[in-house]
C-alpha cells in the first residue's frame, strides 16, 4: 500500500472546490499539498455511508483491490468514479479506508 490523501468531510465551503457531480460531491485537489489533505463535502443526495460522510479516512493505492479487500469489511464496493481507477471503502477499527487500484499502475 501506498498513501495517496486524506479527506476530510466538512459542511462548509473551501478554497478551491472541485464540484463532481456524477459523484454527488465537492472536493479540493490532494495534490496541491505535500500531504495529501482534501477536503470533502458530500451532496445532500450523496448516496454514502454516514461514516464516509463524516468520518475523515486515509487512502491508500494498491495492486489489488479484490485482494485487498478481501476478508474486509466492505461499506463502498468496489466502483469506477473514474476511467482507470477503481475504488473501495472498507471500516477498520470503526474508520472510513479508501482503497484505489488504478489501471497498469504499480505501488
Amino acid at each position: 500500500m501506498k498513501f495517496n490523501h486524506v479527506g476530510i468531510p466538512t459542511q462548509d465551503a473551501f478554497e478551491g472546490e472541485i464540484d463532481l457531480p456524477h459523484l454527488k460531491m465537492t472536493v479540493s485537489d490532494h495534490e496541491n499539498n505535500p500531504y495529501g489533505i482534501q477536503w470533502q463535502r458530500y451532496w445532500d443526495d450523496a448516496p454514502y455511508p454516514e461514516l464516509v460522510k463524516t468520518v475523515p479516512h486515509v487512502a491508500f493505492v494498491v495492486e489489488d483491490i479484490q485482494k485487498a479487500i478481501a476478508d474486509k469489511k466492505v461499506i463502498i464496493a468496489p466502483n469506477s468514479p473514474s476511467d482507470g481507477l477503481v475504488v473501495a471503502f472498507i471500516e477498520v477499527n470503526g474508520a472510513p479506508i479508501e482503497l484505489m487500484e488504478y489501471a497498469n499502475k504499480k505501488v
